[in-house]
């Protein structure tokens, strides 16, 4: 439920979207998103959105799929929102790239099998200009709303699990479900993602 202190985060997190943040404005954002408060959750992921697509266009033409790079790297963002740990050190920033190229080697990993020659560099790309940044933010909330209306409850926890680092068998076993079906959970979340994002 939206109340009025997280509806007058949201808003000043809108109004700072082209600005800087202060740190303690995003550890508060954080310590919201992780307390369930999706609104917080949604804003953070609004404001990395365009670190995500710059990742993912940095591998174009080399990879030229960056649709799919991108939903790996939405997953790792929403990882790194997530997880993120501020006694680290850290920037919450450094760690979303740091998840979001992860992500995105082990996409690579799955889809070409040659990562491995991939360097720092290749994921490096110029900023969008200001309208293609909010093109992409919106474009992304639109995507994030229409999955969570879409997926089903165990689709959801197989997610909340998988973005949490646990691998299929992990899963399978917290669950109690085949490691096939939590592949299938996934796999249908991905189908999901690419339809909405089309």
């Amino acid at each position: 439920m939206l109340d009025k202190s997280n509806a007058m985060v949201y808003t000043e997190v809108n109004r700072k979207m082209g600005d800087e943040m202060s740190s303690e404005d995003e550890l508060k954002l954080v310590r919201q998103a992780k307390s369930g408060d999706t609104v917080a959750e949604e804003a953070l992921i609004r404001r990395y959105t365009r670190l995500v697509e710059s990742c993912a266009r940095a591998f174009y033409p080399r990879y030229s799929d960056t649709d799919d790079l991108i939903q790996d790297g939405m997953l790792g963002l929403l990882s790194a929102i997530r997880n993120y740990d501020p006694k680290r050190g850290a920037s919450l920033k450094t760690f979303a790239l740091l998840c979001v190229r992860r992500r995105m080697y082990s996409a690579l990993r799955r889809y070409s099998g040659n990562a491995e020659s991939l360097t720092e560099s290749d994921v490096i790309s110029d900023a969008p200009t200001l309208e293609e940044e909010y093109i992409i933010r919106e474009r992304n909330y639109e995507l994030l709303r229409g999955l969570e209306n879409s997926m089903s409850d165990f689709e959801k926890q197989t997610l909340d699990l998988y973005l949490d680092g646990l691998t299929y068998n992990e899963i399978a076993s917290r669950i109690g479900k085949p490691a096939k079906s939590v592949d299938n959970a996934i796999q249908r979340i991905r189908r999901k993602i690419s339809r909405l994002h089309e």
